[in-house]
């Protein structure tokens, strides 16, 4: 029904004319959470490449005192006098693609990258892959899988160059995804910080977020527990999250969910000046330690010696 014309009796009268009627209702849409695929996925991956690992292995053709050979018989663990973590030998996780500096000066760069799908045992693994399923189901449901996935591999990125340039002997052959679960946590640290204004609650939730930190990097001075690597991708991870986990400001509705002819009264923009600042930033300060950590790994030498593995 349109809007009824002035009767001419009510202008006589002195009466004013009807309102007009009141503009329809409008909310945004409440957002949607992705759906976590490639964390599962991450999971099954680094299983079977550690099955991978333990079929190479074949402990069996080398040792009578492989673990559980009863049960496992080609897949059975080294001798706990060998490895600790019921895993592998050490030549065999080298030729698979540990990390180890002298071989990535020599030309084997993919070891950067291949190192974080290898572990040094089963222990290693579980411990890992529960932090990941703890950590990254939350992250790839609110910031999607392209988002999580490039985090996540540039993360263990970091984590590789980090333990390369403090390993000054070159004699440590290191393993784990650790260093791209640490730039996970970083990440939740500046994603934080950067988002700070859309949080309820948020000195307790920095707090928490700094304990759970502290006592993850804590473990890293354990003995053959490569710190270097966490910490390289924890700060590879909390630059990273001011480049891709920013959220819009709170207020904030995207044009396509605007309905036609909608006047939106003090129509806000989608970021704040400071987060722009942090992701520019963290985006040149990020690029230019891993051009400067990538030429000095290439520039340096190393004298070789018997290497001893290191997990991260």
């Amino acid at each position: 029904m349109g809007k009824r014309p002035p009767n001419p009796s009510d202008i006589e009268n002195g009466l004013p004319p009807l309102p007009p009627p009141a503009r329809p209702p409008f909310r945004p849409p409440i957002p949607v959470p992705w759906y976590a695929w490639l964390v599962p996925l991450i999971f099954a991956a680094n299983f079977v490449t550690f099955t991978i690992t333990m079929y190479v292995n074949d402990c069996p053709a080398r040792s009578d005192e492989c673990l559980l050979f009863d049960v496992l018989g080609r897949l059975s663990f080294q001798p706990i006098k060998e490895n600790m973590l019921l895993g592998p030998s050490i030549p065999t996780l080298k030729r698979l693609g540990a990390l180890e500096r002298r071989l990535v000066e020599e030309g084997e760069r993919w070891r950067l990258i291949s190192c974080i799908w290898l572990h040094g045992g089963l222990l290693h693994l579980l411990a890992n892959m529960i932090s990941l399923l703890c950590i990254g189901m939350r992250l790839e449901q609110e910031f999607g899988f392209l988002r999580i996935g490039a985090l996540y591999v540039l993360s263990g990125l970091g984590g590789s160059l980090m333990s390369c340039l403090t390993d000054s002997r070159g004699e440590r052959v290191s393993v784990g995804a650790s260093g791209a679960l640490f730039g996970l946590l970083g990440a939740m640290l500046s994603e934080l910080i950067t988002n700070w204004t859309i949080y309820e609650n948020k000195c307790t939730a920095l707090m928490t977020l700094i304990l759970i930190i502290a006592l993850n990097l804590s473990v890293g001075f354990l003995p053959r527990v490569d710190n270097s690597a966490h910490c390289g991708g924890f700060l590879a991870g909390f630059l990273l999250g001011f480049v891709l986990l920013l959220r819009p400001q709170y207020g904030y509705v995207s044009p396509k969910y605007i309905p036609p002819g909608y006047d939106m009264k003090h129509k806000k923009s989608k970021y704040k000046c400071y987060q722009h600042v942090f992701r520019f930033t963290s985006l040149a300060i990020l690029l230019a330690g891993f051009i400067a950590g990538y030429a000095k790994l290439l520039r340096e030498h190393t004298v070789g010696s018997e290497p001893f593995r290191d997990v991260n």
